[in-house]
């Protein structure tokens, strides 16, 4: 039996979105509490999510939603990123508050904004890692999160469309 390459991106790139998913899932965790949420959209569930952005780029008046919009299309599958609000009880102050008291309930715990951060970078690793092409997008994870893709109480998302092709979707965009 002969396998295209063509015919298994779909399930290779799949494949490899659940793996950057355990690597974002093994990053090193702010007071070792782990408060980070990750899924993979592919699909029906893709194309919503392209939509919602489309949505918030007009609603918002900010192009690069509608331009990102297209890059998740071009894209096999969409790795989202998220985290649960936890007050980690450090009284840091790195939220802009004194204490963790201090601080209302809307405003995001930096230790947590911390661990997201870290979990993106070792997602992003390993994707390098085999060969894939990505980009980690704010205006896409913001659309899922509106739309509770990783369900309810989960912020501050990012998503990471996952492609393979001979170019790059993310780069030289318009």
């Amino acid at each position: 039996m002969v396998y295209d390459e063509r015919d298994l991106r779909e399930a290779q790139a799949l494949d490899i979105a659940q793996k950057i998913l355990v690597a974002a899932r093994t990053a090193p965790k702010g007071k070792g509490i782990d408060v980070v949420e990750c899924a993979v959209v592919d699909g029906e569930e893709k194309e919503a999510l392209a939509c919602a952005m489309e949505a918030i780029g007009e609603e918002r008046g900010h192009q690069f939603f509608l331009r990102d919009a297209g890059c998740v299309r071009k894209s096999q599958c969409v790795a989202l990123i998220g985290t649960r609000t936890k007050l980690q009880g450090l009284n840091c102050g790195y939220c802009g508050f004194a204490t963790c008291g201090e601080k209302p309930a809307q405003a995001p715990c930096e230790i947590n904004a911390v661990d997201v951060g870290i979990a993106l970078g070792a997602a992003v690793s390993r994707a390098q890692a085999f060969g894939v092409d990505t980009r980690i997008m704010f205006s896409a994870g913001q659309a899922a999160w509106k739309m509770g893709l990783l369900g309810e109480g989960v912020g501050q998302v990012y998503a990471i469309p996952v492609s393979i092709s001979s170019k790059s979707p993310f780069f030289d965009r318009s």
